[in-house]
């Protein structure tokens, strides 16, 4: 039951984006110049994107992990008794 309560809060955060702005400071520099805020909010976004995917291998890396902990353990209870 724990385990399905940290996925569902998992899963409910990372639908819930809050608008971000992550810009290093000469980007922001460059795009501020601009009157296209559009190509601003491009460069936002695409940060965002590439920021995304460490995070998400991290948690699938740790879930694999925390599965085949699990197996084990399973295996050998199983075993015990």
């Amino acid at each position: 039951m724990k385990m399905k309560t940290i996925g569902l809060t998992l899963i409910i955060s990372l639908v819930m984006v809050l608008d971000a702005t992550a810009q290093c400071s000469m980007c922001r520099a460059v795009l501020e110049t601009e009157a296209d805020q559009g190509q601003a909010e491009a460069i936002n976004d695409g940060i965002i994107y590439l920021m995304a995917f460490p995070y998400i291998l991290v948690f699938g890396v740790l879930y694999f992990v925390y599965k085949s902990f699990q197996k084990k353990k399973t295996q050998q209870n199983n075993i015990d008794e």
